[in-house]
């Protein structure tokens, strides 16, 4: 495949005789390959994640100890998204693709056999985890990089929104789901042998796409001269003079200090104390994030994109944290799970945004690098984020950290909007006026 976008396939009119515009993007064959690999390795993820917490209670671990698992994936994802990104620009992507789910087949089939065996220890644990979440810091630039290639710029927001909503479904829903019912059936330990066989899965389709060219300027071998250096600082000056780029990763890095390690490590301690519950329960709270998530992104890609795309996308961000106070406060399932809800619908609707303002208006062949980036500036602060969690929620409390990560959000995204005029940026570069329009480089 050349390194040029397709172009779109003829008028506005032909293309609406295809069907409906969320799902026009499935009418290439490479994309409809590239999300059902992409289902399997989301669902993989999700069963993987929930599998990790259980194998860390039923080993004896507290908060503590899953702070250490859980810092240990996101470590593993920042240490390795950078390098991610120049690969993806770099090599050809599916190549790329295929090599990580080779790695994330094999660990946690190696993790689960440990477990059964009796000899699985904490610190080989975290280990494991590093190394998966260090293939995913591979896979995502990829997979950013590669949609752009597979489609023409008319279909890029619907393309995010089917991806936003096998996300929620697959890695919320169906993956945690599955690791509950394994969990409950039979052991963490058998879980984590199902998330090996999930991403096997998600191997399959790759073997059959065709091959994904690199994206960097010439396209030929003399595109491999500039050195990887090079590379990572081309990212970085664009980023550095990108308004908007750099507001939004601003406000992410902050986000993810506050409100992920409350999320990943003391949310089934929250359900555990003041519900009453087990993986049942968190397996629940966690299907509905991903039903609110499918909503959230099949209502953002089923319309035009926001003339106000930055306003409506951070506020989705901003706002959406409030309803995480019921974790803290809740006594009652229920209600945690429609705050579950409208977190992942107001999420999900931002990150459809995200990803069509990245792909419409950064340049092609740094798409891979600035995804990397995205990846890298917005999750930096995870792994402190997972590490403060356990001990913050211990000392200070669960319900009090809960009411913190809800409240901040909201003043984190007015200030990106207000300190670098946003408004402004978003009205001189609108991207609703021709959806038929190549990517921008602004």
């Amino acid at each position: 495949m050349s390194d040029e976008r397709v172009p779109p396939d003829g008028s506005t009119r032909k293309a609406e005789r295809h069907g409906p515009r969320a799902l026009r993007p499935l009418r290439h064959r490479e994309y409809r390959l590239l999300i059902a690999s992409g289902s399997g390795s989301l669902l993989a993820d999700g069963l993987w994640l929930v599998a990790l917490v259980w194998q860390v209670i039923e080993m004896g671990g507290g908060p503590s100890d899953l702070s250490v698992v859980a810092t240990a994936t996101s470590l593993g994802l920042v240490v390795a998204v950078l390098m991610g990104g120049v690969a993806a620009d770099r090599f050809p992507k599916r190549a790329v693709l295929v090599g990580v789910e080779v790695v994330r087949t094999v660990v946690p089939l190696a993790t689960g056999v440990l477990a059964l065996v009796g000899a699985l220890q904490m610190w080989q644990l975290a280990a494991l985890a590093f190394v998966v979440g260090a293939a995913g810091g591979f896979y995502y630039p990829t997979w950013s990089a590669v949609v752009p290639v597979l489609l023409p710029a008319d279909e890029l927001l619907a393309a995010n929104g089917i991806e936003g909503m096998l996300r929620p479904l697959a890695q919320q829903a169906a993956g945690p789901a599955l690791a509950g019912l394994l969990v409950a059936a039979f052991s963490p330990e058998v879980a984590l042998l199902g998330a090996g066989v999930a991403y096997l899965g998600a191997l399959l389709p790759l073997t059959a796409m065709r091959a994904v060219a690199r994206t960097l300027p010439g396209g030929g071998p003399e595109a491999l001269a500039p050195s990887v250096r090079r590379q990572l600082a081309e990212g970085f000056a664009y980023l550095f003079r990108t308004g908007w780029l750099f507001a939004t990763l601003a406000f992410a890095i902050l986000y993810v200090l506050v409100v992920m390690g409350p999320i990943e490590v003391l949310l089934p301690f929250a359900i555990r104390d003041r519900v009453g519950a087990g993986p049942a329960a968190l397996s629940l709270v966690l299907a509905a994030y991903g039903v609110g998530s499918a909503v959230g992104a099949l209502l953002v890609s089923s319309a035009r994109l926001p003339r106000r795309y930055l306003t409506v996308m951070l506020l989705c961000w901003g706002l959406g944290a409030l309803p995480m106070v019921a974790f803290g406060l809740s006594t009652l399932l229920w209600v945690m799970v429609l705050a579950s809800l409208a977190v992942g619908l107001t999420d999900a609707a931002a990150m459809v945004i995200w990803g069509t303002l990245l792909q419409r208006r950064v340049p092609a062949h740094l798409m891979g690098r600035v995804s990397s980036l995205d990846f890298f500036v917005s999750l930096a602060l995870m792994p402190v984020s997972m590490a403060l969690a356990g001990p913050v929620g211990e000392r200070i409390g669960i319900p009090v950290t809960f009411v913190v990560a809800a409240i901040v959000p909201p003043v984190l995204a007015v200030i990106a909007l207000v300190a670098w005029r946003l408004p402004r940026d978003e009205l001189a570069h609108p991207l609703d006026v021709d959806r038929r329009a190549p990517v921008a480089a602004s």
